[in-house]
Parts: structure tokens; C-alpha cells; sequence
């Protein structure tokens, strides 16, 4: 058996010691080579070790001790990316199986390795063979390891479809990607020229062909949304598996048919969730949106020690992302402008369904990670723009979105920002806005404060966005939230149609709500400005703050007096419910008529109910109005209506400019997600990428029983922290 340490044969069962053995063998300090048939009795083995967290703990940190001079972890990694080779020409060979246990292996001995790195330096991983290592014809010997293994998890991925046989190893390669790319945990939020991401370099450094073919079958993936038929329950290295983390090997190795898939219980979802697919669109995130940081060779060249970060920033630069590039050209499989136009692609096209897609997307909005994505279409690929807005069905996406605003409260801040960020680019072209006026809605059942019974779309797009400034005063206090909410609104302004009655009186609310605010920063400036006045000593102590957030509400009020001039200006005629509401809280109006930097903007609002109230005035009526009596004259007296004396301000319009350096928000977000819904547990003590709540020793008094010993990460608090 040459090498290879010895092991009874067997027939069908395999003996609890031998599984023990070769797995001790692997963490153990006796080095095999590469051509050891050790490695294909590991590989084959069907482990079914019923490990406690404890014991595979110790075995972890016993192979980071011996891994320096084994190098096993790099041995493996090897027959992981030879299984893989083989299995691309045969995906029904006994190669597949191995791969799968070559990758869950490595994967439970990388994370370890990655999260307990004693400093940046990431050779301390030792990816690389020994130098008196014999090598095989087909390897040359300074071949990277890490780019061999990528290469061959990327291209199975890409190349092989799902199928009931190939599912469980597309599984664990995914699995397998997201702990090789955890090493951007342990860097902070600000990519630098001295973070070191091997794996996903090499993920970067592939062939166009290749990424065009990976980002396809994780787009595929989440489209189809595949699933096990097992009903076993495995999360990967959960340590609230008491079993521990290697008797997944084992349930794998064993049945090809338990699969360990169902980690989502909530039957409720349990129809559209999938765990590949999530999966699936969990890498695609983080490969989208990691920025290799690049020392430019001026400074790098140069004796000066760098480590200002603003002095990074300037000096530096970010390599080209080719999956975000990919991204950005997908293509919609059933038409393609650019190819009518007679323009050459540069690069491989990624074809995709766009309809289905859609349809996913509409399915999955309540999930964070599908806004996400979302996102990253409707701002970069201006072909699935296009085609999202000429859906005439455009509530499939609107619909969860504005709902994801209206519990505002359960969601966190960064779902928030993303929702509002896509509404406003979609709020940005001109035909979205006319048409969500047009779709009727029979009914919202999730609005609760009051029934709306066929209200457009449009109506309450209006509706659900001032909600959610006034959410944000009472509990965020966010200027950025505020702004982008006032910002879609404004675009929606001249093309509004028909505007319901309760979003009408919404719209004059908001103003009176934000013309209080105002007056209340007013007078606390004057009153402190009398104070200082009084007490000259105290002049170096004037209210700057409320001085900024006066003048930032002074800009809020302009914004929406800009929205009701867009309205009254563009589309008086067509709104009657929005000069009803204008007129019957016309006196909010009012205190604000001679000041100077809203009286031009007024003037437009007076013209309009000078014209009504006279009409009004004019008209005898026996009895009170009626508020049916008022909008019948407002509606007989639009068509009379010919906008004398009115002022014709340009349009405001606000388009959406992304931060200079997007991946500061982005790579922390998508990795908070990642742990707080994956499954994917890593040492918070470890962390750097952002804030966390580090696990809390809880004692227990005498008798009282601890039925959850290990405190998990608190991601949720990290998770709703802006970054």
C-alpha cells in the first residue's frame, strides 16, 4: 500500500477506527506525498464520524500545528482540483464523489486555518508544496495552487449543469468559495494595497469565457432555484450540530441521495427557498463587488512610508472586477439590442432569460440579498433596466419593494437606503413614472392604517414615501433617507395622474410636518442667538448644528414646494384630489408667503388658489359645501383652467450618482448577510470587516438548565449598523 498507512480491507461497512484513523492521519505530523494511495482511501472513505464540536475543534487546531511542514492542506487541494478535472469529463464518475469529499474536507480545515491567522501574512497558510516534493508530468511545479483549485471549482461550476447526480458536489464547491474568500473578513472596510485575497484573486485573474460561464450558472441557479428532495437537516459547520462538523462527510459519502439541504424550515418559504440558490447569489455578491487595491508605481516606487488613508485613496487604484463587468453585459436571451444595432460585443455575452429573472426577483424581494441584486442590474446593465421598465407588470418588483418601506421597522437601515436608491433610478426615466399611474390595484392588504381600495400604483408609491420620511424624523433621523424619499418624489412630480385623495392630503401633511420641524430649529436658533447676545462670552458658542440642520429642512421644504409646482404646473388638470387637498389646508401655506426663500415657490400655490377660492366665492349655494360639492366645481373649473400668471420653473430632476468608493459599504454588507443567513458561523473575535458583538460568558445559578451553551454571533445589531 506504499505510503499509505495500514488498513484492514473491507467489503461494504467500514469500522468507526478506520474513518478515525485516517482522518487523525490527515491532522497528524506524518507527511504523505502526493502520490500516496493514502489520499484515495481518505477520499473514498465513507466517513460517519459522530465528532462533538469539542473533538473537531481539537482535530483543527492539531493540522494548523503539523499543516507548516505537511502541507496536507495544499495536498488536497491538489486531488480536490484533479477529482474536479475528472469529473468535468465524466460527471458520473466515482471522481465526483471524492471531489466531494475533498471539498468539505478542505473547506473545514481553511476555515479554520483563515480564521485563526495570527497575522496578515497569508503563507501562513501554506499553500504551497515542499520544495522536495515530487510532482507529477501534468504539474509543473511552480504552479499556484490556489489558482489550479479555482480554475477547477470555476469551471465546474460553469460547465456543469445541475442534476439530481451533480448536485451535492455544486453544493459543497460553493460552500468551499465562500470560506476561501472569508479572508476578506479579516481585513478592514477600506480595501488596501497590503490585503491579500488569494482565492479571489485567482477567481479574478480567470479567463472572460470562464467568468461569462460562472456568472451564468449562478444567475441560472437562483433563477431555477433547485433543491434536494432529502429531508436531512445539515447546516454547514454549524456548531449546533452535535454531531459535529465531519459527520456531514459522512452522510455525503455514504447516500448520494441525502442530500444535507434543508436548513430552512419555515414552511412558509420552504416553496421558494433553496439553499443552492441562495448560495449561488451569495458569491455572486461578494465576486461583484471585491476591489482589488493597487498601489500606483509613483508612490510605490517611492521611500515614502504610506499609510495615510486619504493619501491611499488618491495613490491608488482598483483593477477591473471582470464578474461585475460580466454582470453589467448580461444580455436578455430573447433580444438583444446591440446585436440589431450591429455593435461587436467585447468579450463573451452572458444570455439570460430577463422574464425569468424578473419573475425571481419579484418572488424573492423580502430577502435582502435579492435587493442586492436587483440593484446591481437596474444601476449596471442598462439592458435590464430597459426591460424592467418596459414591463407593463412593473408591480411584481414595486410591490415587494414598497412593502419592504412600509415595515420600516423591522428592516434594517441598509435594506432601507437599497430600496429607496432602486425606486429612485427607477424614478429617473419618464415612462415608469406615467405608467404606475395607470396600473390599479384592487387592493393593498398589507397597508394597514386605512383600506385602499383601487388606488394606482402611482398613488401609493406617493403614499408609502412620505410614510417613510416621516418614519425617519420620528426614528432614524437619517439626511441621506430624507433626500433620496424627496428626490423620487420630485422626478414623479410632473408626471402624476389622477392622484388618490389619501395621497393628496399626504403630500400637504408633509409639508406642514416638515414646516414644523423648521419653525421649531428656528426658534431654537433665534432663542440661543439672543443668549450669545446677551453673553458675549459665549459667542464662540453659536448653534452651528442647528444652524445646518435648519438650513438642510429650509432645502426639504423647497423640494416638496418644487413637487406641488410640478403637479400644479405640468399636471393641475388631471389631479383634482391634489388642489382639494391644497385648498383645504391652505393656511400651511401661509406663514411662509413673504419669506425669501420660499415666496417664489409660493407664488404659483397662491395663483392656483386664488383662482378656486374666487370660483368658489362666486358660486351661491344654498347650504355648507360638501367635500363632494367642492371637488365637483374643482373639476368643472380644471377645464377653464388656462395657467395665467403662473411661473414655469425647470423641472427638478435627481438622478442617482453611486459613492466614489461603493466597496466600503458594499463587501462588509453582503458578509454581514452572509453570516447572519448562510449558516456560515466564523470567529467574531476574528473580524474586522465590521462591528461586532463578541460572544458573552452567561452564568447559570444552581439547577438551572443552559440549553443553548454557545452564544452565536450577534449579527443582527452589525447587520443594521450603516457601514
Amino acid at each position: 500500500m506504499g505510503a499509505g498507512p495500514s488498513t484492514p480491507r473491507w467489503g461494504g461497512d467500514v469500522s468507526q477506527d478506520t474513518a478515525e484513523f485516517l482522518i487523525g492521519t490527515f491532522v497528524g505530523g506524518k507527511t504523505f506525498p502526493l502520490n500516496s494511495d493514502y489520499w484515495q482511501k481518505l477520499l473514498e472513505l465513507p466517513f460517519d464520524l459522530h465528532w462533538p464540536a469539542n473533538r473537531v475543534q481539537q482535530a483543527c487546531h492539531t493540522f494548523a500545528q503539523n499543516n507548516c511542514s505537511t502541507r496536507h492542506l495544499a495536498k488536497i487541494l491538489v486531488h480536490l482540483t484533479w477529482c474536479l478535472q475528472e469529473s468535468l469529463s465524466n460527471p458520473d464518475s466515482a471522481a465526483s464523489m471524492k471531489a466531494v469529499n475533498a471539498s468539505y474536507i478542505s473547506s473545514v480545515f481553511l476555515k479554520y486555518s483563515i480564521e485563526n491567522l495570527k497575522s496578515e501574512n497569508l503563507e501562513d497558510l501554506y499553500l504551497s508544496l515542499d520544495e522536495n516534493e515530487t510532482v507529477p508530468d501534468n504539474m509543473h511545479k511552480d504552479e499556484s495552487i490556489i489558482n489550479m483549485v479555482m480554475h477547477a471549482v470555476l469551471s465546474y461550476i460553469g460547465k456543469v449543469d445541475v442534476s439530481p447526480k451533480t448536485y451535492l458536489l455544486h453544493h459543497e464547491l460553493l460552500n468551499f468559495m465562500l470560506i476561501a474568500m472569508s479572508t476578506q473578513l479579516l481585513s478592514g472596510p477600506s480595501p488596501g494595497p497590503n490585503d491579500v485575497h488569494p482565492f479571489l484573486d485567482a477567481a479574478m485573474s480567470q479567463e472572460s469565457s470562464l467568468v461569462g460561464l460562472v456568472v451564468h450558472k449562478l444567475l441560472v441557479n437562483y433563477i431555477s432555484r433547485p433543491r434536494s428532495k432529502s429531508s436531512a437537516s445539515y447546516t454547514l459547520m454549524s456548531e449546533e450540530n452535535q454531531l459535529g462538523v465531519l459527520k456531514r462527510v459522512g452522510s455525503a459519502a455514504a447516500n448520494i441521495v441525502l442530500y444535507p439541504l434543508s436548513y430552512f424550515v419555515n414552511s412558509s418559504v420552504e416553496a421558494s427557498r433553496s439553499q443552492l440558490a441562495d448560495s449561488s447569489i451569495n458569491i455572486l455578491l461578494l465576486l461583484i463587488h471585491y476591489r482589488k487595491c493597487i498601489l500606483v508605481d509613483s508612490v510605490k516606487n517611492s521611500n515614502a512610508s504610506v499609510t495615510s488613508e486619504s493619501l491611499l485613496k488618491d495613490e491608488t487604484y482598483f483593477a477591473e472586477n471582470p464578474y461585475c463587468k460580466a454582470l453589467e453585459n448580461v444580455k436578455d436571451v430573447e433580444f438583444d439590442r446591440v446585436d440589431i444595432e450591429g455593435n461587436a460585443h467585447s468579450g463573451p455575452v452572458v444570455r439570460l432569460s430577463f422574464a425569468s429573472l424578473f419573475d425571481t426577483l419579484g418572488m424573492c424581494l423580502a430577502d435582502e440579498t435579492a435587493v442586492l441584486l436587483l440593484y446591481a442590474l437596474v444601476h449596471g446593465n442598462s439592458d435590464f433596466l430597459e426591460y424592467v421598465l418596459v414591463r407593463t407588470d412593473i408591480d411584481t418588483l414595486l410591490m415587494p419593494l414598497l412593502e419592504t418601506l412600509y415595515d420600516a421597522s423591522r428592516r434594517t437601515s441598509n435594506q432601507i437606503y437599497m430600496v429607496l436608491i432602486i425606486l429612485l433610478i427607477l424614478s429617473q426615466d419618464s415612462s415608469f413614472n406615467a405608467s404606475i399611474h395607470k396600473l390599479i390595484l384592487p387592493s393593498v392588504p398589507w397597508y394597514q392604517e386605512r383600506l385602499l381600495h383601487q388606488t394606482s400604483l402611482g398613488s401609493l408609491m406617493v403614499i408609502i414615501l412620505i410614510r417613510t420620511v416621516k418614519y425617519n424624523m420620528s426614528k432614524m433621523r437619517d439626511v441621506y433617507l430624507h433626500t433620496n424619499c424627496l428626490a423620487a418624489l420630485a422626478n414623479m412630480a410632473p408626471h402624476v395622474h389622477r392622484l388618490s385623495s389619501y395621497a393628496s392630503q399626504r403630500l400637504v401633511s408633509l409639508f406642514d410636518m416638515l414646516s414644523r420641524k423648521y419653525a421649531k430649529l428656528a426658534e431654537q436658533k433665534n432663542d440661543k442667538m439672543q443668549m450669545s447676545d446677551s453673553d458675549p462670552k459665549d459667542d464662540d458658542k453659536l448653534p452651528e448644528d442647528t444652524s445646518a440642520e435648519l438650513h438642510i429642512y429650509t432645502d426639504f421644504l423647497r423640494i416638496v414646494l418644487e413637487i406641488l409646482n410640478g403637479i400644479l404646473s405640468y399636471a393641475l388638470p388631471r389631479n383634482p384630489e391634489v388642489i382639494y387637498a391644497i385648498m383645504h389646508r391652505q393656511e400651511v401655506f401661509q406663514p411662509f408667503r413673504n419669506h425669501p426663500r420660499f415666496n417664489e415657490l409660493l407664488e404659483n400655490i397662491f395663483s392656483v388658489l386664488d383662482f378656486f377660492n374666487s370660483r368658489m366665492d362666486a358660486q351661491k349655494l344654498d347650504g355648507e359645501w360638501s367635500v363632494e360639492k367642492v371637488l365637483q366645481l374643482i373639476n368643472i373649473n380644471c377645464k377653464f383652467w388656462r395657467g395665467d400668471g403662473m411661473k414655469m420653473f425647470t423641472q427638478l430632476r435627481f438622478t442617482y450618482e453611486q459613492e466614489s468608493h461603493p466597496e466600503e459599504f458594499f463587501i462588509p454588507y453582503v458578509w454581514q448577510l452572509v453570516i447572519a443567513r448562510s449558516g456560515f458561523s466564523f470567529d467574531p473575535s476574528s473580524i474586522n470587516l465590521f462591528p461586532v458583538e463578541l460572544p458573552v460568558e452567561v452564568s447559570y445559578a444552581p439547577g438551572e438548565i443552559n440549553k443553548d451553551q454557545k452564544m452565536q454571533l450577534n449579527v443582527k445589531g452589525a447587520v443594521e449598523s450603516s457601514v
